[in-house]
């Protein structure tokens, strides 16, 4: 059978530009009259479409099945063999990197704007996956943004919608459409890295003394968190809390942080729960939270590297290396150093851990920004992180059966054989591009002439002082295929080995975001009491001293920020 190919005249429209996680703009923004079309028809103007394979699928917020609909008539017109769809357009960005993996297909369009706000007023975004799995390098995402400044005309077959929320086989035009059980494939995969039984086993003997809680902040990982942690390990229906995926998120910020989360911290406080977690809108962030214990995404893929022979995937396959995003904190270095391992430092961006593990060389990562995950896939993965934590306590507990070890204790153990680096992260939002432009212009002329260097500065809280041994502007040349990432954060570095990262961040929708991490290492000689101190106060003076060397305050116009993590 024949189908008819429509061709659609149309214009480009400017900033269609995807960053590291996509293309992300204002829902409205895409419900122009062909601006999806455009970006999707780049897309496969821009990979080999004849014939290929692709799956589809994003964390189900607002305007997301009618973007499927979409794909669907623009692929079929493009001569695409099949379509791998989740049901209901639903498939965490974990849970794609899986699918296209598992099923060998030629890459992926995952519907997500990550942890942004959804809904008709807020973000939706488009993000292709090539065929390991990660997100679209360089050189294809540059692809595409050249063919949308060009871009004159898309192509289409019209047909009947197909029904997403049926699971089977179906058809559009001449392209094979599978509808897929979303969470099916991705539970199989991490029964096969966790110790499940030994994680189960635990919670149900302590059942009582050990809680859990998980907040799916109403983002996709609901479906895949209730599968695992009530269908498969037994845990009671209490143990999980907005779970159900809404195309608004329920109205909140899917974000999972001390601020945006605040559902789970507030519960898991009230009610003395011991392990509390949550994930964001498309599932591959997550955090930890117990009773009085929040683990910095920092400390949290430190210990997960450290633990890791406790882990069934890790005893069978080794640790390869260890690898972190600039900004993220050392405490991962450490431990590589300790154990003897590998270890990279790499610029924001999961695609550049994904060459490192293609090459073998990588193992275990994660960023500040609540990332972290493994060679599994290629994607960062926020309830692998999660059960990589049940898999270590349930351990833990297992080697010391007469003391109840949770997430203080092992933060405790780990603060005592390696030290701790108190870490922070100053979030601005929405901020004035031109002040922001202004403050990164004043730190790039210090690192021209060299004008703050061996500079001292003191705090007024705290009479400490710290003195510049360098001002930098981060690079990376990437070990595997020699390509160069510049202009990647101003690293203000103190003689102690404290530092001050400043970076603007693309991954908002409107205005700039200015990233502000502050970091300061203190040894485990400096015992107990002083590696338990509060975070705040343990950096109190070095924030500070950051915030008078850059000018922030005055560039941004902002007394406070808008999150601190």
């Amino acid at each position: 059978m024949s189908y008819q190919v429509k061709e659609i005249s149309t214009k480009p429209f400017d900033g269609q530009k995807p960053g590291t996680s996509g293309l992300r703009k204002r829902v409205k923004v895409f419900q122009q009259e062909h601006y999806t079309e455009n970006f999707i028809q780049a897309i496969f103007d821009s990979i080999k479409a004849e014939g290929a394979t692709l799956v589809i699928g994003g964390d189900g917020r607002y305007f997301s099945p009618e973007t499927v609909q979409t794909i669907l008539k623009i692929g079929s017109a493009n001569g695409v063999k099949k379509l791998i769809i989740g049901k209901d357009s639903i498939l965490s960005t974990p849970a794609a990197s899986n699918v296209i993996r598992k099923y060998k297909a030629d890459g992926g369009i995952l519907l997500t704007a990550s942890h942004n706000p959804g809904g008709p007023n807020n973000d939706f975004g488009i993000k292709y996956n090539v065929s390991n799995g990660g997100p679209a390098p360089e050189n294809v995402t540059n692809k595409i943004y050249e063919i949308t400044k060009t871009i004159q005309r898309y192509k289409v077959i019209e047909a009947d919608p197909v029904d997403l929320s049926v699971i089977g086989k179906a058809r559009y035009g001449p392209t094979e459409v599978q509808i897929i059980d979303s969470v099916a494939d991705y539970v199989e995969l991490l029964q096969d890295i966790f110790d499940f039984q030994l994680i189960k086993d635990f919670l149900q003997n302590n059942a009582a003394s050990f809680r859990i809680l998980f907040d799916g902040l109403h983002g996709v990982t609901g479906p895949y968190a209730r599968a695992i942690l009530v269908d498969t390990l037994g845990l009671p229906e209490a143990s999980i809390q907005n779970c159900v995926a809404l195309p608004d998120f329920g109205g909140g910020h899917p974000d999972p942080n001390l601020t945006y989360a605040h559902s789970l911290v507030e519960v898991v406080e009230a009610k003395n729960i011991q392990f509390g977690a949550a994930s964001d809108g498309d599932g591959d962030r997550n955090m930890i939270y117990g009773k009085d214990a929040f683990v910095t995404p920092s400390d949290s893929v430190a210990i997960i590297a450290d633990w890791a022979h406790v882990i069934p995937y890790f005893k069978k396959g080794g640790v390869k290396g260890l690898a972190r995003s600039m900004p993220t904190s050392k405490a991962i270095d450490l431990v590589a150093q300790k154990k003897g391992l590998e270890y990279f430092e790499v610029p924001t961006g999961w695609k550049f851990f994904g060459n490192l593990m293609d090459a073998g060389r990588l193992s275990i990562c994660g960023e500040e920004s609540f990332g972290t995950g493994s060679d599994h896939i290629r994607e960062k993965d926020g309830i692998w992180a999660i059960m990589a934590w049940l898999n270590i306590i349930a351990a833990a507990n297992k080697e010391s059966p007469n003391e109840l070890i949770g997430i203080k204790e092992l933060l405790k153990k780990h603060y005592a054989i390696y030290g701790r680096s108190f870490f922070s992260r100053y979030d601005y939002e929405e901020v004035s591009s031109e002040g922001a432009n202004k403050l990164v212009a004043l730190l790039d002329g210090a690192i021209t002439s060299s004008s703050l260097a061996n500079k001292t500065y003191k705090s007024k809280s705290t009479n400490q002082d710290f003195t510049i041994a360098s001002v930098t502007n981060f690079s990376y040349t990437d070990p595997i295929d020699g390509s160069v990432s510049k202009n990647q954060g101003q690293v203000v570095l103190f003689d102690d080995g404290s530092r001050v990262v400043f970076r603007l961040s693309g991954t908002g929708s409107a205005g700039a975001t200015v990233r502000l991490y502050v970091e300061r290492y203190v040894g485990p000689e400096a015992g107990e009491k002083v590696l338990a101190g509060d975070t705040a106060e343990g950096l109190k003076g070095l924030i500070e001293v950051a915030l008078e060397i850059s000018n922030l305050k005055e560039f941004l116009g902002r007394d406070e920020p808008t999150v601190i993590t």
